[in-house]
């Protein structure tokens, strides 16, 4: 069992030197949330327990647990979802971030260069050629925006020129799917496009979802497979379960649950409609490349709730709960898989992160007596802040001690004069209640 380090229990920790260390992440955190403060936003009440609750509820119904419990599918995924887990072989492109639509929770902002790329386009078919000639085999290829059904020609130009050069190479579209019409549709067949996926505006009026609906429906006489995605908004619950209804109706694929973000922008629209950020917003936190933001409280829940009535209705379309830590682990993945680090470090099939052990001040001696019993030679002292690092799965024979051992998550991060293994995070364990199988 892993015993989550925060400021809040941070008195708990009987040790010492384990204690003042585990202080330099509590101040980050802090930091971090002050950040936060600074927007408007508020954090609201701890919802772990609850949230688990319904995770249990979802188990017992039968629903597919990925990625460590960070995704839950009941019949139907897209094969696109599978690769995003480690991110091997996928890419997203955009031929600009130019959108005709105005969400406040759209998180382009936090996309590099997002000014220029609100007025100007990228040389898609360059880009895209170049990745084909020098870039890892491409397995998932996707086109996004801003809408990129503003740019017809450029749109239809990548897609034929991935059917030409990459044909195995799975191909997918995101789309308002406001300017979706029967010639473009043919236009996309033809263009060997594999997957459509569109979004719907809970806030916009009935008759704009109506139409949206239509197209949704028209787009199965020409797309392989036709897709939702959509972030769900905290107390929309019965309004999604009509959606839910709807979408099998029609008989599409599948929906892509998200967990509704704060993007760092637009606050008063967040505070306005009641939302409050997810307490705590990350297990590990880090500068994660998807630019979604922070999770909102409370759209978890909501995510939960549709899974489990997908399940009790027996849908058949495909329903598949994405929470933000899903859509980060391939970013870990890709940093830490492969690296050369310390024999002393454990790469994690949970969550990607590198893992190791540490004990501090009084503790190190009881056990290096124990190693030495044991003939363990693998460790490092660090005598800047009196530790003792291990692998973790040297833990297994300090049960018979009563100390507190830390788990430091750590992360490969490519800097101008090197690479560097970054520690993120120590939680606390202690021997008798570690199970490496199932903690890290």
């Amino acid at each position: 069992m892993i015993i989550e380090t925060t400021k809040q229990n941070l008195s708990q920790i009987r040790n010492p030197e384990f204690s003042q260390y585990a202080q330099i992440y509590a101040r980050v955190y802090d930091h971090f949330i002050d950040q936060i403060k600074q927007t408007g936003m508020a954090l609201d009440e701890n919802l772990e327990k609850e949230t688990a609750a319904k995770l249990e509820k979802i188990k017992q119904m039968q629903g597919v647990f990925r990625n460590s419990d960070k995704s839950i599918v009941n019949t139907w995924i897209s094969s696109a979802c599978e690769a995003c887990q480690k991110g091997v072989g996928t890419v997203t492109m955009y031929v600009s971030l130019m959108c005709h639509r105005n969400c406040y929770f759209c998180f382009n902002p936090n996309q590099e260069d997002y000014e220029h790329f609100t007025h100007n386009k990228k040389d898609l078919v360059s880009e895209l050629t170049q990745h084909l000639k020098h870039g890892p085999k491409l397995t998932h290829l996707a086109l996004t925006g801003g809408e990129p059904l503003l740019h017809k020609k450029e749109m239809l130009d990548f897609f034929r020129l991935a059917k030409e050069k990459s044909p195995k190479t799975h191909t997918r579209l995101y789309t308002s799917g406001d300017f979706l019409d029967r010639e473009i549709l043919q236009d996309l067949k033809d263009a060997g496009l594999r997957e459509i996926r569109f979004s719907i505006k809970m806030e916009d009026p009935e008759r704009l979802k109506q139409e949206v609906y239509e197209r949704i429906a028209l787009s199965k006489e020409f797309i392989p497979d036709v897709m939702v995605e959509m972030p769900v908004l905290p107390g929309s619950f019965a309004e999604m379960k009509e959606v839910l209804l709807e979408l099998d109706r029609i008989g599409i694929s599948g929906i892509n649950l998200l967990e509704f973000c704060f993007p760092f922008n637009n606050a008063d629209e967040f505070i306005k409609r009641g939302y409050k950020v997810k307490n705590p917003p990350f297990k590990v936190l880090y500068d994660y490349w998807y630019a979604g933001g922070l999770p909102i409280s409370r759209s978890e829940l909501e995510c939960l709730d549709l899974m489990a009535f997908a399940l009790e209705e027996k849908l058949q379309l495909g329903v598949h709960y994405c929470s933000l830590e899903n859509k980060q682990t391939g970013q870990i993945y890709q940093q830490n898989y492969g690296q050369k680090v310390s024999s002393l470090m454990f790469f994690s099939p949970r969550d990607y992160f590198f893992k190791s052990a540490k004990v501090f001040g009084e503790d190190i001696s009881k056990v290096k007596k124990v190693f030495k019993k044991k003939n363990v030679t693998q460790y490092q002292f660090n005598a800047d802040y009196n530790y003792l690092e291990f692998h973790v799965s040297q833990i297994k024979l300090l049960k018979d001690l009563d100390i507190e051992v830390g788990i430091s998550s750590n992360v490969m991060e490519v800097r101008e004069d090197g690479k560097y293994l970054r520690e993120l995070k120590i939680d606390r364990t202690y021997p008798k209640d570690f199970d490496l199988s199932k903690d890290i």
